[in-house]
């Protein structure tokens, strides 16, 4: 299939695109396909296709059955496509994203990764408020304090268990969470929303939201965030920018090789329904259409914000 974001020029190369439309026929569908076929599915001859087929047989891009004669995709389309997964950079990536994150929330963003149980900063870029949160490309934090350590852990098993043999995890606030059984309850609802946030936990003032990337075969292997004041990641703020933030990480997903035909948390305003809240309450949004405000009833608490994870 040809990607549309490609210009395809004033002409067609006719074979070429037959090529193609033959190796797109092997998605979503049987491992082996017959010439005869691939002949009904793309309107072709039977004597082109085989042609076609035995030239991209040659070159190891179609591999043929010995005992059905029927065709598989080959070897070196594995090899090619090892070559591209390799080439890509989520440094490079990342950035055009981070900086369409900071235009759009106003608030400084950054790309981490797990590594021994703590956060580490891959690259940020800095909002230009006058008051902004200090933080360093190579730092490291808790992981289990943090949003992005959150949004890391909660889709990485191992490391998760790894860290919850720790019978009490380190307090920086009086909003960290340390019992490692809330630690995967929190998590747990983190994986349903698709983001996660911290409320002051690694210290008092801040307030962060984030959410996951994935690479081509789905695998967590980042997690993008904001950070600011807790006076502007406000109650009314927070699902505009828990939106923004997961649009952002799956968009830096789709850098990476990533195909989801599910849409991120709170596109079209269908997925940001309930939010949850510390002490298994959750806050939730009156359904309505694309582009209409969210507002938000939580039975039960008023005054200032409840935690926010």
């Amino acid at each position: 299939m040809r990607d549309k974001n490609v210009p395809a020029g004033g002409y067609q190369v006719q074979v070429l695109d037959r090529v193609v439309a033959i190796l797109d026929s092997f998605q979503n569908e049987k491992a082996q396909l017959g010439v005869t076929e691939l002949s009904k599915k793309l309107g072709l001859h039977k004597s082109t296709v085989h042609r076609l087929l035995e030239a991209l047989r040659s070159y190891r891009l179609i591999a043929q059955d010995s005992e059905n004669e029927k065709y598989s995709l080959g070897l070196k389309l594995f090899e090619l496509g090892n070559c591209a997964v390799a080439s890509i950079d989520i440094h490079k990536n990342s950035m055009p994203v981070l900086k369409q994150l900071v235009a759009a929330t106003g608030e400084t963003a950054h790309l981490c990764i797990l590594d021994d149980k703590q956060v580490l900063y891959l690259e940020k870029f800095e909002s230009e408020r006058t008051l902004r949160i200090p933080s360093r490309v190579g730092q490291r934090n808790p992981s289990h304090c943090t949003a992005v350590g959150k949004a890391l852990l909660a889709f990485l098993p191992e490391e998760l268990n790894s860290l919850c043999k720790t019978k009490a995890l380190k307090r920086s606030t009086e909003n960290t969470i340390t019992d490692p059984v809330k630690l995967r309850q929190e998590l747990a609802s983190v994986r349903r929303q698709g983001f996660a946030l911290d409320n002051e936990e690694i210290e008092l003032g801040l307030r962060c939201v984030a959410a996951p990337v994935r690479d081509y075969g789905g695998r967590v292997i980042a997690a993008i965030s904001i950070a600011g004041p807790s006076f502007r990641i406000t109650e009314e703020k927070f699902a505009p920018l828990a939106e923004s933030v997961t649009r952002a990480a799956s968009a830096l997903s789709e850098k990476m090789g990533y195909q989801d035909i599910a849409e991120p948390a709170g596109r079209n305003g269908h997925s940001l329904r309930a939010i949850h809240l510390p002490g298994g309450t959750e806050r939730r949004k009156d359904s309505r259409r694309a582009g209409q405000s969210m507002k938000f009833v939580d039975p039960g608490v008023s005054g200032s914000i409840a935690k926010l994870r």
